[in-house]
């Protein structure tokens, strides 16, 4: 089997071809894109034997002893939008109101989160349920992101149907995350396109990777230069970002004391940018509390399950209130260009000043008043309203980190 057979099919098609044969392993991936006739094959006997049987008259085509055994087109896989019941699911995370409330305004606009507390508080539980409250992909979304993960290893033949969710190792190489290699290679920012790439212990990722999340956290892309020419692959995801506050984990923890010097805790924290702070939309501190309360095993009642299903209903809703706004599908209010905003998420005078304030008084960025500007449209579109109001920028600048994390 080869890899991208996706991609060469999409690009037989768009470059004319009617048909195409592949490798019988990759028939089942190539045959998803329509427009084409798509041949498996166990090897080039095969191919030769179908084209004769066209070209020949019956008489020599027997005389030649063709396989009696005729080759079909694929037949296409049905297009399924069915959303993945994954296996932990934010109904079975207790408590933590604040975290689950960025996470459901992250699925709606796309914004980008991070936790930050001591250890044991929740914060990988609460990324890993996320899955649990995004919508499937679109059929466009679902090829495109398809297209890419085939490059990298061999599909059997379904479509990914749902946004991927990529975490990867806080010891991961640079190539590994952002992608390269001598011949470029996509890394785990592009393989989670149209998805989650959750960063563990962020902090503790090599700086070099941190700093180059900028790009596809600013374009959505990922440039990858090298002699020969440049590569640029789609990086367009939801950055879930955990981290501890200090080296030890436990800077102002009520129960243990730091044990760390506070030479240690500014060298920590200034492995986080100001350029990255600023790109980060939602900053959430997830506190210690009980256990118990956390993730219980008991079963979630009648009224938490229709609560639950409300909630995914809702920030499918402020999508399609997006896709209507924008005229496009997989567009999200994360998305807005400056230029966009005063169209899209225009301000009146009582809510720019409530805006201004904030910025003076927190000395924020260019970047980050305009993500606060993204964050409350989103809030708004969760809430059905056309109109930004102050209660929707009062609840997105408690979300911007007063100092650094």
């Amino acid at each position: 089997p080869l890899k991208g057979a996706l991609l060469l099919s999409q690009g037989a098609r768009d470059a004319g071809f009617k048909e195409l044969y592949v490798p019988f392993e990759n028939a089942r991936e190539a045959a998803l894109i329509d427009g084409i006739s798509v041949f498996g094959v166990h090897d080039l006997k095969e191919i030769v034997a179908h084209i004769n049987e066209r070209r020949l008259e019956p008489e020599l085509a027997i005389a030649l002893a063709l396989p009696k055994k005729k080759l079909k087109p694929f037949p296409q896989t049905p297009f399924e939008a069915t959303r993945k019941e994954s296996a932990l699911s934010l109904i079975d995370v207790r408590g933590q109101e604040t975290a689950k409330r960025g996470l459901e305004i992250a699925a709606a606009g796309g914004h980008n989160i991070a936790f930050f507390g001591p250890p044991g508080t929740g914060k990988t539980l609460l990324a890993k349920a996320f899955a649990s409250i995004l919508p499937p992909l679109s059929f466009a979304e679902a090829l495109e992101v398809t297209g890419i993960h085939s490059t990298v290893r061999h599909l059997k033949g379904e479509l990914v149907t749902f946004p991927p969710f990529r975490a990867p190792h806080h010891t991961s190489s640079h190539v590994a995350v952002i992608g390269g290699g001598t011949y470029p290679k996509p890394g785990e920012a592009t393989l989670a396109h149209r998805g989650v790439l959750f960063l563990d212990e962020f902090p503790e990722f090599d700086k070099r990777v941190i700093e180059s999340l900028r790009e596809p956290l600013e374009s959505g892309e990922v440039s990858i230069s090298r002699a020969r020419g440049s590569e640029l692959f789609p990086a367009e995801f939801i950055l879930i970002a955990a981290m501890n506050p200090c080296p030890c984990g436990f800077l102002n923890d009520p129960r243990k004391e730091c044990a760390c010097s506070p030479s240690q805790v500014a060298k920590y924290k200034r492995k986080i940018s100001g350029p990255i702070i600023d790109r980060i939309d939602m900053w959430i501190e997830v506190p210690r509390i009980e256990y118990e309360k956390l993730s219980g095993e008991k079963e979630a009642t009648k009224e938490e399950i229709s609560e639950f299903e409300k909630l995914r209903a809702g920030i499918v809703r402020a999508r399609g209130i997006a896709r209507e706004r924008f005229g496009k599908d997989g567009r999200l209010n994360a998305h807005l260009g400056v230029r966009e905003l005063a169209r899209f998420a225009p301000l009146d005078e009582k809510e720019k000043s409530v805006l201004n304030a904030a910025a003076r008084s927190m000395n924020l960025s260019a970047r980050s008043y305009h993500k606060l500007i993204k964050l409350a449209r989103t809030i708004a579109d969760l809430a059905g309203e056309e109109r930004i109001a102050e209660k929707h920028l009062l609840e997105a600048i408690q979300y911007r980190p007063k100092t650094s994390p």
